[in-house]
């Protein structure tokens, strides 16, 4: 019997139509990318987290000559938080990226990788964190949990 998932998430056309916490974040996100250290794919991410107590933390990614040993925007961001604010919940989670130099492109998601991490702080907090993706203009797409990107996820409910 074949079944069928749902996926849900919402097109935000574009940075003029968030409100003003998404710009925020989206400008945060934007502006760590800055700080990415992409010598070897020069793709550039910034990452962005809205905070239960109102604060925003950032992070971007890290590469290294060894790539098993770099690491997303998205961990290096919710590791960070996680290590600095243990309690606090994760409410909103912004990422951006795109080649170093490129103007536009398509919205780009999570990896596997950071979808697995951040289903684990999903499930840590007991709470759904909104999960935002874009480049650095154009459409923006936002889901309401990961477990939208990340339907057949794996947690300690398995252990």
């Amino acid at each position: 019997m074949e079944k069928e998932f749902k996926i849900t998430f919402e097109a935000i056309r574009n940075y003029d139509a968030l409100d003003e916490t998404e710009k925020k974040l989206f400008d945060a996100a934007k502006k760590v990318r800055e700080n990415a250290y992409a010598a070897y794919s020069n793709f550039h991410v910034g990452c962005a987290i809205l905070l239960q107590n109102g604060e925003i933390v950032t992070g971007s990614n890290q590469e290294n000559a060894a790539y098993p040993s770099g690491l997303c925007a998205e961990r290096t961001t919710i590791f960070w938080t996680s290590a600095n604010y243990p309690g606090v919940k994760m409410k909103k989670l912004f990422v951006i990226g795109a080649p170093k130099d490129a103007i536009s492109s398509s919205p780009i998601p999570p990896c596997g990788a950071c979808r697995q991490s951040i289903l684990e702080y999903e499930a840590k907090q007991k709470e759904e964190i909104e999960i935002y993706f874009a480049s650095l203009d154009g459409e923006i797409f936002k889901t309401k949990s990961i477990r939208d990107l990340l339907p057949f996820s794996f947690d300690s409910s398995y252990l």
